[in-house]
This record gives C-alpha cells, structure tokens and sequence, in this order.
C-alpha cells in the first residue's frame, strides 16, 4: 500500500520541484511593486500638493497695499500695509492685522499701484 502512494506521488513531486517559483524573481516582483506605489503616491498626492503650496507662496509674494483679499477664515478685506510675517486688512469699519499665510486669495489686484519688479 505505501509503496502504491509513494509511486503515485512521486511524479508529483518532481512536477511540483520543477514548477518552484523562484524566490529572487518573486523578490524582485515584490520591491517592483512598492516602487510602482511610491511612484503613483508621489505623483497623485505629493506633487499636487508642492505645487499647490509653491503658488500659494507665490501669490504672498506677490500681495500689495490696495489688493483685496479673502482669509482662510472668510474674512474680506483691503490690505493696508505688509510686514514680515503679517498683513493689515480693513473690513468694512475695523482694522486687522493677520498672518500672511491666513490669506487664502486675492479677488481684486489694485491697479493704480506700479507692479513689482
């Protein structure tokens, strides 16, 4: 009886040994695989978000006296002067002072102002 189960396993064996994967190709799969993700991270998440930061340092730079602006906080105002790291705003009847980085866009350029070198 085993000798018949030995020799009906057997061929099995051989056909299993021979169709192995082979283990550095599967490593190789695998280190393919993480890179395609970092890749498809950088690209989809990374990226998007450096250039959304570069424009938004762009448009700080670009802020003036007279430009009308609206906060991350939904404030509406008219930049009266720039400092270092804080603008002065008048909404309506009040005075602000707010951080540079608090100002989410400018809807109005003031144009009788020269623009910047």
């Amino acid at each position: 009886m085993f000798s018949q189960v030995l020799n009906t396993l057997t061929p099995l064996l051989a056909e299993v040994q021979q169709t192995a994967p082979n283990p550095t190709g599967e490593m190789i799969k695998m280190v393919g695989m993480i890179a395609l993700f970092g890749v498809m991270m950088y690209l989809l998440m990374i990226r998007p978000q450096q250039k959304k930061a570069k424009e938004h340092n762009n448009l700080l730079k670009g802020l003036r006296a007279g430009d009308k602006v609206i906060t991350t906080s939904g404030i509406v105002g008219v930049v009266l002067s720039i400092k270092d790291k804080s603008v002065s705003l008048r909404s309506a009847d009040t005075k602000l002072e707010v951080l540079k980085s608090a100002i989410a866009e400018v809807t109005e350029r003031d144009t009788a102002t020269e623009p910047r070198a």
